[in-house]
């Protein structure tokens, strides 16, 4: 038996392209002789779907969707992702639901028992967990088929507070015992560059366990600020990677399933390196975000410094160099060779660019305040004032010609609150904001693996906000290799202060660190939505209390 693999891009709501998306590879995979054609978690609403799931005619409109490509599967079978009503008296009213189409009908029917609550997800706000499990007969061969999380009973966490088992039933263990012939997942599992190994692994330990081959279907795009990677994976019965396919692209491959079982290897490349991933990734990030809510082109405060730089990188490559406009604005205490790299930088890239020196405006807000402040010294009041005359400015051009502002914060900036709110926190979407600085550099080298784009000198210079004289990021913050290390360790590890310093951090480095954490919390509830690429990003999945005292 032939069967394919659909890894596509789906857009949440929008029924009519998903529907076309979908029949466009079950056109593919006839031609290709495929009898089954297997598609992603929700496939059908596009995920995360969050509460339209609470209206009727949302549902109302997935039932109908299903039913038109049911009525396309003549001689084809397809599994397709959508929600179902739960028809039982009790519990929530949907069911996640992995279905089986054929010849107009829907023949099969299997529901996700394992709903995540962690990280960015909350399913159990609107499922209800399946608690029976069957195989299904297919064309002489018994496949489990399961979704997402219930393969993953057994991961690792990063979180040492968190048990090995997650669940108290596994998924697997149960249609294990009816000896299915194949393991098929569908999924919707957002990349984080940190949970590459530890999602392979999953899958290939289950190949092993179990000893039958795995089809792991993912898909690709992103929305909002969850990036897809695709990266589906064929795993044959001795879990090895039979073939994986493509990072952060569409793809419809198909296989024979005797050959599968067969100890060949189709595909022996290595996995990409990281900082390539997270560079396609922010790029599918921003791309995305701009043609699924209509939006075309982008402005972003182009500083001279190596975060914007990126940033105007990123969005060249994403939406087209003719749909990125830069804004230079310096003030008194900019460097000349800030202004002129920004430009160099604008050039190469063919960016339209302009300056707007912000000394005049500065210069009246300081008139304006002058009895008001008088006798006081100057101090972090005026340097927010010169970083929020800039975001007017760039609203200002944003309203003018209809270009989104680009946020350009980094992760390390938005951990401490090393920035102005409403001033330079300002913007649509975050572009970078779950990059830590230290991979910031490491962006900017795989930018110029071929020639130089980013100028060397903005590469080199020291991180500086320019907002006072000889001002360093260091005169406020650690070493940014410093900071990271303990960021990474409080934010994504989740360890409690007195774990990093025992693990051989400075107490006091620690300390301060972690308290500007806390307290500059109310500063990035207020931040625009941030591209996620690792297991742990600023936004929907870290709910902290503002109020807290802990």
């Amino acid at each position: 038996m032939k069967i394919s693999v659909a890894q596509l891009n789906y857009h949440i709501g929008n029924f009519a392209r998903n529907k076309e998306l979908i029949l466009s590879a079950i056109k593919k995979a006839k031609s290709e002789g495929a009898e089954l054609i297997i598609f992603s978690e929700l496939c059908i609403p596009g995920y995360p779907p969050l509460d339209l799931l609470d209206r009727l005619d949302f549902i109302e409109k997935c039932n109908q969707t299903v039913k038109e490509i049911a009525a396309e599967c003549i001689g084809i079978a397809a599994i397709v992702g959508c929600p179902t009503v739960n028809k039982n008296p009790e519990g929530k009213k949907l069911f996640n639901s992995a279905l089986v189409l054929s010849e107009g009908n829907i023949i099969f029917t299997a529901n996700k028992a394992l709903l995540p609550t962690y990280d960015i997800f909350d399913e159990y706000r609107y499922f209800e967990p399946e608690r029976q499990f069957s195989v299904f007969s297919f064309k002489g061969l018994k496949l489990a088929i399961t979704i997402c999380e219930d393969l993953w009973d057994e991961q690792p966490f990063d979180n040492e507070f968190e048990k090995a088992r997650l669940y108290t039933v596994s998924p697997m263990e149960e249609l294990a015992k009816q000896n299915p012939d194949i393991l098929i997942n569908i999924s919707a599992s957002p990349f984080s560059y940190t949970k590459i190994e530890a999602k392979e692994s999953i899958f290939r330990l289950k190949a092993t366990k179990y000893k039958i081959p795995v089809i792991s279907v993912n898909q690709t795009g992103a929305n909002t600020e969850l990036i897809f990677d695709g990266a589906s994976l064929i795993i044959n019965s001795k879990g090895e990677i039979y073939d994986q396919l493509p990072f952060f692209e569409e793809a419809v491959n198909t296989y024979s399933f005797d050959k599968i079982i067969s100890d060949n290897i189709v595909n022996k490349a290595t996995r990409p390196e990281i900082v390539q991933l997270i560079h396609k990734a922010l790029i599918t990030g921003i791309r995305d975000y701009f043609s699924k809510t209509g939006l075309k082109s982008c402005i972003i405060g182009l500083s001279g410094g190596i975060d914007s730089a990126i940033c105007l990188c990123l969005a060249t490559e994403a939406l087209g160099n003719e749909n990125v406009r830069a804004l230079l604005m310096p003030s008194r205490y900019s460097s000349d060779h800030s202004v002129n790299d920004a430009v160099t930088l604008a050039e190469t890239l063919d960016v339209k660019y302009d300056i707007v020196n912000i000394e005049k405006a500065f210069c009246a807000f300081e008139n304006v305040l002058s009895p008001l402040f008088t006798g006081k010294k100057a101090d972090v009041t005026e340097e927010n004032i010169q970083a929020r005359v800039r975001a007017v400015l760039l609203m200002a051009v944003s309203n003018k010609y209809g270009n989104i502002l680009l946020n350009t914060s980094n992760k390390s900036e938005a951990a401490v609150g090393y920035g102005t709110l409403y001033g330079d926190m300002a913007g649509g979407l975050s572009v970078i904001g779950d990059v830590y600085k230290t991979d910031i550099y490491r962006l900017a080298k795989y930018i110029n693996r071929n020639s130089e784009i980013i100028p060397e000198n903005i590469i080199k210079k020291l991180p500086s906000a320019e907002l006072r004289p000889g001002q360093l990021d260091s005169d406020s913050l650690p070493d940014y290799s410093v900071l990271d290390a303990i960021l990474y360790q409080y934010i994504e590890l989740q360890k409690p202060a007195s774990r990093i310093i025992k693990e051989g951090s400075d107490r006091e480095t620690v300390l301060k660190v972690i308290r500007m954490i806390d307290f500059n919390e109310y500063k990035r509830y207020q931040a625009p939505p941030v591209l996620r690429i690792s297991s742990k990003a600023f936004g929907a999945g870290r709910r902290m209390p503002l109020v807290a005292r802990y």
